[in-house]
């Protein structure tokens, strides 16, 4: 391990000491994936030191959040320090983040103050995971959630430590989402990423395809899924993918790459793939039930059928949304632009505009919907070969036009008043000239 690692490992340590300082905190993280990972993270540390506390989740930390937490004395931020307002709060304040930086103000623990990549060395849930030193399990689904995959640096080290635990395993196996919980059919025709051409979409297809490779659909009259086939019927699907795949052009790393499972939790759900598990705690904070969420990380079985619930509205929301913006993305000449307004939710615009960025991947994408009556939520995608900084990119347009925003290389987005959309896109435009 190096010096680096050393100083944050130590940092962890500080904080943790501080924490248990604390009367009563108020636990502050945000509602994503990887923000319910962090927060879980969290709550299950306070409780094991004895540590009352309560616990709130934030779309994000604007002006008007700022002010309703002037009352509290002890306040932890989880996943959500990357905000100038928070340097109002005087109160004794705790910040574990992964985000860039906007305060100096407070005690605080990030990956950027250390010389790492928040982006892609470690998410919000790693960054808790070196202040309590458990749940890696937890702290993997954060990242991937994060979309931080394949997991190097720092999120690798946590692996490793999960592995040796056996709390975590890796497999290089398809990266197909579903090989525990969706039919095969499913499976191959509900893939956008990796996008299989002719099939993705085509349920009839997909099952034309497992049927002319001789992939066993059924075992009575329930269907199988990936892991419910044998080593050489697996084998033979990954081998037809490969050579229908090559015949379009696309290489075998598309479809290939690294797998991690959660072997403690049970196989043929969707908390056995750390991608799926990520889908579930998504699927609790963008339908408002980020508790749902905290619960299942902490294996609370009364959560587990609510928080499946939750999953299939996810998916239905997302499939509508999805569908709505196949017809209505617009190509600019830097980027393309999807209206979400009084279509698409908030809380999923962002995903919706990731599932569409698997079909064309040219340039950056951006969609706007409604967040408030005065205000719109952006949210933008990009590939490394789109050559772009968005969340740098999205951080000066904010500085020119008002409005909270900021992010990560690849994926960020921001809040701004409605009257200013139209000078958000055309500055975003001229940025990426």
């Amino acid at each position: 391990m190096d010096k680096k690692a050393e100083k944050l490992i130590g940092r962890g340590s500080e904080i943790l000491e501080e924490i248990k300082k604390m009367k009563n905190p108020l636990i502050v993280h945000h509602y994503d994936c990887d923000g319910i990972s962090s927060g879980s993270i969290v709550v299950k540390g306070l409780m094991d030191n004895d540590i009352n506390f309560t616990k709130k989740s934030l779309k994000n930390l604007d002006e008007e959040n700022i002010k309703k937490l002037k009352n509290y004395q002890n306040i932890i931020f989880v996943d959500l320090g990357n905000t100038p307002y928070i340097d109002e709060l005087k109160e004794n304040i705790i910040i574990i983040d992964h985000h860039p930086l906007k305060t100096k103000t407070h005690l605080q623990i990030n990956p950027l103050q250390f010389g790492f990549d928040g982006g892609m060395e470690l998410s919000a849930s790693g960054t808790a995971y070196f202040v309590f030193n458990h749940m890696e399990d937890i702290a993997i689904v954060g990242a991937v959630g994060d979309m931080q995959t394949p997991l190097t640096s720092l999120n690798r080290y946590i692996l490793e430590k999960g592995i040796k635990k056996g709390v975590l395993k890796r497999e290089n196996d398809i990266l197909l989402y579903g090989k525990s919980s969706r039919s095969l059919p499913h499976m191959l025709s509900y893939s956008d990423d990796p996008f299989i051409p002719g099939i993705s979409g085509n349920e009839e297809e997909a099952v034309r395809f497992l049927i002319d490779k001789n992939i066993p659909l059924k075992k009575g009259s329930r269907w199988n899924t990936y892991y419910d086939l044998g080593e050489k019927s697996k084998e033979v699907l990954r081998g037809s993918l490969i050579e229908y795949m090559s015949m379009w052009g696309v290489s075998k790393q598309t479809l290939f790459g690294e797998v991690y499972l959660l072997p403690k939790w049970p196989k043929k759900t969707p908390y056995y793939v750390a991608q799926e598990f990520a889908t579930i705690l998504n699927a609790c904070g963008r339908n408002g039930k980020e508790d749902i969420g905290v619960d299942v990380c902490l294996k609370k079985s009364n959560a587990f059928k609510s928080a499946e619930e939750l999953l299939l509205l996810h998916k239905k929301n997302l499939k509508e949304g999805l569908n709505y913006a196949k017809q209505n993305l617009v190509e600019f000449s830097n980027f393309y632009f999807l209206d979400g307004r009084n279509m698409i939710s908030d809380t999923i615009i962002g995903v919706v505009i990731g599932m569409l960025f698997s079909m064309k991947r040219n340039k950056p994408y951006v969609g706007v919907s409604d967040y408030s009556e005065s205000e719109f939520k952006i949210s933008a995608r990009a590939i490394e070969k789109n050559d772009v900084d968005l969340g740098g990119v999205i951080s000066n347009i904010i500085k020119k036009i008002g409005g909270v925003g900021g992010g990560h290389k690849l994926a960020a987005g921001a809040v701004i008043q409605k009257d200013k959309l139209d000078d958000f896109l055309l500055l975003f435009n001229d940025e990426l000239i």
